[in-house]
């Protein structure tokens, strides 16, 4: 579990409540609670976005939600290893050798690019083939990416909306001052409702989504030149250095200290 997402969500509501409560009785949340406003703002939003989405894209990008709770698993100094372990196999048993090495491999991206080039496919069809693969992932991660972004829009739209319908009912019944207090109510707190839908629970979630996304398509980055490095030949030094630059300096020692100490034992 990601424990920053959870982390950040909970004391979001924490600190929300706390600011409520403070120098308040406990009964002054239920200031904060009202049916009409969160059918309003919660509801409109939803449901505006289901009327904008396909019902299985609307299904899809909202079990999307589950991807921010979920701790990265890739180790992208340990896949940079990889790649040069399979360059050195490359380099003293040939091309043909990696289908057997292909075998070990769980990740399903590169092992089809090791696949590609044992079947003696042309380097810049290799290029072409995964660089097409790696758009359509970036394109669906995209898809879920402007869900949450297009849902936290709404939120404080429909929250202005709500606020006039509030205002509106406020001022039909001027004269019967006991319904300005609900109506004001209603006004209010939909414009409340919006900014916590738009910015406690969508933006985070787009952020985290977007991080994920650049983190992936910058391992497939990294497995395509070094894929396309192995074909050409090239040293496996070469292909460490050239690997290497993808990450940042801080991770760079790192995997000088992996690549060391393979070469010690």
């Amino acid at each position: 579990m990601d424990l920053a997402s959870i982390l950040g969500l909970v004391l979001c509501f924490v600190l929300m409540i706390f600011g409520i409560l403070y120098g308040n009785e406990p009964a002054a949340l239920l200031r904060f609670l009202d049916a009409p406003s969160a059918l309003i703002t919660f509801g409109g939003s939803f449901m505006c976005i289901l009327a904008s989405y396909p019902l299985q894209e609307y299904l899809d990008g909202l079990k999307s939600i589950r991807l921010i709770f979920k701790t990265s698993t890739m180790d992208v100094p340990a896949i940079i290893q990889k790649i040069i372990d399979l360059s050195n196999v490359a380099r003293k048993e040939g091309l043909l050798s990696l289908e057997e090495a292909a075998e070990d491999v769980e990740d399903g991206f590169l092992k089809k690019g090791i696949l590609l080039i044992v079947d003696g496919t042309d380097p810049e069809l290799v290029r072409a083939i995964m660089e097409t693969e790696l758009v359509s992932v970036e394109d669906r991660h995209k898809g879920k990416i402007g869900f949450w972004e297009n849902l936290g829009a709404m939120g404080p739209a429909w929250g202005m909306i709500g606020t006039l319908i509030g205002l509106i009912n406020m001022l039909q019944d001027m004269d019967d001052p006991s319904s300005i207090g609900p109506s004001m109510a209603v006004a209010l707190i939909t414009t409340l409702y919006g900014s916590i839908l738009a910015n406690w629970i969508c933006n985070p979630v787009a952020t985290k989504l977007k991080g994920k996304n650049a983190e992936e398509m910058m391992v497939k980055e990294i497995e395509i030149e070094g894929l396309l490095s192995i074909q050409a030949g090239e040293n496996p030094r070469v292909i460490e250095e050239k690997l290497k630059s993808f990450l940042a300096p801080k991770d760079r020692e790192t995997q000088n200290e992996e690549s060391g100490g393979e070469a010690d034992g």
